[in-house]
């Protein structure tokens, strides 16, 4: 079961972008999802501001004095297969550490220090494999602190740089876009963009587009035929890489914020209504299209983390086991279980950002709408909101939205076309 601490994000969607020159060749990991926050295209430069994720506060504990380092840090890529990685922590002990590979769910064994103050990875990991850390910790008077990353190995071909997603041989949803992110600034973008070819068996035309110097994503017009294989093709220096990946069936969830109502349509046909509870007035939700990113069984939420504290300085909430919960930007905008807030749902308004559906504390719960929707939902699928108070604009660069761009705008954002 997964769980990491999230950070929590308000409404601004410039995302920081690596300075740096690219060298000689183009690589590319197979990745999927995006769990670190992708370059935006209209903020460069810049961190999105925080935007709270919880429903409703939850009795705050006091802050831990346990402090956490996670070697190498959050969103590190090109990790050797032999490590090293770890866990350390300062003015506490470690009381859980897990590892586990994204895509297949292995967890990873690790060595605790006799002194609970490091963890250590065991063995050899897999090439262009990416993983997630957790860890937990207590200090001395008993109080918990968590902390997380997301680290991706080395691709087995050395010869190209960079990080595509979604992962060679994936189903993924109708939404999902190509992205294929640079660790360096790329000067001559239509010199690269032209090594990378993106089609679909469906025969749409797919084009690239530059969201800055350090991303690029392909997509076609509309959302991609059900059924369809789409195939990347990357060539550098007479050298080629295939990556190939399916589109499943098409599943659109509608989130009417004023009726607070979330209609769930596959292949055409609506299947479920679900009552949700989304952004209040304070802290509306964006309004657009959105496409799941990642998929969690268990989240922590903190609102020490985007600052939301009191007077006294402890956090405004702290959840520790959000549950179901399904990432919608970059920002911190989230799908997930609320089992906190039962009179909320299909009738108020109250998170502070997030759309939130009616759970069980540890989501164990099958026939609550949060478990449900969690199981039949992927990666890719698209997650619309509408009607909502917010005034703002989601950036097509934060997180995977790129579909709210006209198309003439995207296409005049690729060098070759």
């Amino acid at each position: 079961m997964e769980k990491r601490l999230i950070t929590l994000c308000k409404r601004r969607t410039g995302l920081v972008a690596t300075a740096g020159v690219l060298g000689g060749v183009l690589a590319v990991t197979a990745l999927g999802g995006t769990s670190n926050a992708a370059p935006s295209d209209d903020d460069a430069g810049n961190r999105p501001k925080p935007q709270a994720q919880a429903q409703e506060a939850a009795p705050a504990p006091e802050a831990s004095d346990a402090r956490m380092e996670i070697t190498p840090g959050p969103g590190s890529h090109n990790i050797g297969t032999n490590g090293p990685v770890g866990v350390t922590v300062r003015n506490g002990k470690l009381t859980k550490v897990t590892m586990t590979a994204v895509a297949t769910g292995a967890e990873i064994p690790g060595t605790l220090s006799a002194d609970g103050t490091s963890w250590k990875a065991n063995g050899r990991l897999e090439r262009a494999t990416k993983y997630q850390i957790a860890a937990e910790a207590e200090d001395a008077e008993g109080r918990s602190a968590t902390a997380n990353a997301t680290i991706t190995t080395v691709s087995p071909a050395n010869d190209f740089i960079g990080h595509l997603s979604p992962e060679d041989g994936s189903t993924v949803g109708v939404g999902m876009p190509v992205t294929v992110s640079f660790d360096k600034a790329i000067g001559d973008k239509a010199a690269v963009q032209s090594e990378i070819q993106v089609s679909s068996s469906s025969g749409q035309q797919v084009v690239g587009h530059w969201f800055n110097d350090h991303r690029l994503d392909f997509r076609p017009e509309s959302y991609w035929k059900p059924g369809s294989t789409v195939t990347v093709t990357l060539t550098r220096n007479g050298i080629r890489k295939t990556v190939t990946f399916k589109i499943g069936r098409s599943q659109i969830s509608t989130v009417d914020t004023k009726t607070k109502q979330m209609t769930v349509v596959r292949d055409g046909k609506t299947i479920k209504t679900i009552p949700v509870s989304s952004g209040s007035p304070e802290h509306p939700t964006y309004n657009g299209q959105m496409v799941i990113s990642e998929k969690f069984r268990q989240v922590h939420m903190n609102g020490a983390s985007v600052g939301l504290t009191e007077k006294d300085g402890k956090p405004s909430y702290d959840i520790k086991a959000v549950p179901h919960a399904m990432r919608l930007t970059d920002s911190g905008t989230f799908i997930h279980g609320n089992y906190w807030g039962n009179s909320v749902f299909g009738k108020v308004n109250t998170s502070h950002g997030c759309v939130g559906l009616k759970d069980v504390r540890g989501g164990g719960d099958g026939r609550q709408p949060a478990a449900w929707f969690f199981d039949n939902s992927m990666t890719g699928d698209v997650v619309i909101v509408k009607n909502s108070e917010d005034k703002t604009t989601l950036a097509p660069g934060n997180g995977l939205s790129d579909w709210n761009m006209p198309w003439s705008e995207w296409v005049a954002g690729s060098p070759t076309t």
